[in-house]
């Protein structure tokens, strides 16, 4: 597990912002992830909500320099083997599962696991895991509420994920116990459609700048 959670720690401490994308055309994957590599933001969450997820997977892997392509929304063991097949270098939960945490536990593939109460962190951390997925975090409580899990549970990381935007991000990057945040919106669906990478970039930029 220690191994694990440094590979996953490298992984997210790199931007503040990681992207959560629902990819419904393949041929959009490659540009749309060249697009926010350009921009900084070099690990990408693909959550598994389409039929397109794991061929852009694929797709990411095989063809985009620098980016570090990840796995969202699995929610079994056969979910998270079809991710590490298709190229997935981390993988990513809304909640935890017996199933998951049995699968992560053989896979070279870390994994960041969602949680949203004290009682589910600590039964995580008694896992071995020391970094999760604070989800869904607006509707959890907030960053207040994750700013109150940090004396008691101290040494334990988060991405808090779920209703952070551009207004709320520096609330959450603010607190001692969170690594970096997920977020849907550098990737608008409409920036996508209309194929506008230059615009996906700079919105990649400008998160990236929400870490000073």
């Amino acid at each position: 597990m220690g191994d694990k959670t440094q590979v996953l720690i490298s992984i997210l401490k790199q931007q503040p912002v990681v992207p959560v994308l629902v990819i419904q055309d393949v041929a959009s994957a490659v540009p749309l992830a060249r697009a926010l590599v350009a921009g900084g933001l070099k690990a990408i969450e693909i959550t598994l909500r389409t039929p397109a997820a794991l061929e852009a997977i694929r797709a990411v892997a095989n063809e985009v320099d620098g980016a570090i392509p990840g796995a969202g929304t699995i929610l079994n063991a056969r979910q998270y083997q079809e991710a590490v097949d298709a190229g997935s270098q981390f993988i990513v939960s809304p909640g935890t599962t017996i199933e998951l945490l049995d699968v992560a536990r053989k896979s070279p593939v870390p994994l960041l696991p969602g949680a949203a109460t004290a009682s589910e962190v600590m039964s995580l951390r008694e896992e071995g895991y020391q970094v999760l997925k604070f989800f869904p975090a607006e509707q959890a409580g907030g960053a207040a509420y994750l700013k109150s899990l940090s004396s008691p549970l101290a040494g334990m990381q988060f991405c808090p994920t779920g209703g952070i935007t551009p207004a709320n991000a520096r609330d959450y990057l603010s607190l001692p116990n969170v690594i970096c945040v997920g977020g849907s919106w550098v990737a608008p669906a409409a920036l996508v459609e209309a194929g506008d990478w230059d615009g996906i970039t700079r919105l990649a930029a400008e998160a990236c700048l929400l870490a000073g």
